[in-house]
């Protein structure tokens, strides 16, 4: 199969677009279930349309299952573990007084799956890519930062939660990325199906004996509200799959820099459509995000 060198981009955009979504949903259901069974739905309602994924891309591309070699195992463990450790503490930040400095360290991300896409799987980046997922960082920062908010970078509280949450969120990445390139003999497609279905069946079954043994009832509200549940999950399994054919086409420092555009649109949706006036350190953090991300496409 050959594949366009630039495919990875709109997989990017439209993974992103259906986060948004799938967070928008969840926080609805935050109250009722609780953050843990929030959370839950994504991977409990999500793996029976990532099996379905996986059954269309099978009839798509003509290949079989196959078995990945034995480093699948691990990288699977490691990016799934690693994502469920990251949510926590990332909420962990979010309830910090210092809410904007923890902001600012959890979009260092990008940075440092550069980093550990290029110790734990040799990935290499341009230069140009290095001084796009820089930029784009920087800018995120910069768009995080309020009015006096440098004040909380002292308190070591949340710079470490927001830290360790942006490391275990580059390293789950990372290692979605290597189970992924575990497989040979089938198109990147089946080994992102595969990667995704595993997946998220693993993380089912962590998640599901973890809410029964430490928050019983909780698994009974989540089926109570499967119509929404349901929802929720394709759309978290819609959005993982197309991260998971960008991480199959791309190093994972690519796809979650690509993926800060994001900020920008909200900045400017906020302008031109709540009209919500944008203050130069804003202005200057959108571009900055602007201009690393065409760095990042250019190189």
């Amino acid at each position: 199969m050959i594949v366009p060198v630039w495919l990875w981009i709109p997989f990017t955009l439209i993974g992103a677009g259906g986060q948004v979504a799938r967070n928008a949903m969840q926080r609805g259901l935050t109250g009722p279930l609780g953050t843990l069974g929030a959370t839950h739905i994504r991977f409990l309602f999500g793996l029976p349309f990532a099996v379905v994924f996986l059954a269309g891309a099978l009839a798509a591309t003509g290949d079989h299952l196959v078995c990945p070699r034995m480093s699948f195992i691990p990288w699977l463990i490691a990016g799934g573990i690693a994502q469920i450790a990251g949510t926590a503490l990332m909420l962990a930040a979010m309830k910090e007084r210092s809410f904007v400095v923890a902001t600012a360290y959890l979009k260092t991300e990008a940075i440092q799956a550069a980093v550990f896409g290029a110790v734990f799987l040799g990935d290499s980046l341009t230069s140009l890519k290095v001084c796009g997922i820089v930029a784009a960082s920087a800018g995120v920062i910069l768009t995080a930062l309020k009015p006096g908010g440098l004040r909380g970078f002292g308190n070591p509280k949340p710079t470490l939660f927001g830290l360790f949450a942006a490391s275990f969120m580059a390293l789950s990445s990372v290692g979605y990325r290597g189970a992924i390139l575990s497989f040979d003999g089938v198109t990147f497609l089946t080994a992102a199906t595969i990667t995704l279905a595993a997946t998220l069946l693993m993380q089912t079954v962590v998640l599901s004996v973890w809410l029964v043994w430490r928050q019983p009832g909780t698994m009974t509200r989540i089926f109570g509200l499967w119509k929404l549940s349901l929802a929720a999950g394709f759309l978290g399994a819609f959005a993982s799959l197309f991260w998971f054919l960008a991480f199959a086409l791309t190093p994972a420092a690519n796809v979650r820099t690509l993926a800060l555009i994001e900020v920008p649109v909200a900045q400017i949706a906020a302008y031109y459509g709540m009209k919500q006036r944008l203050s130069l350190r804003e202005i200057c953090g959108v571009a900055l995000i602007l201009i690393g991300v065409g760095l990042l496409v250019a190189g």
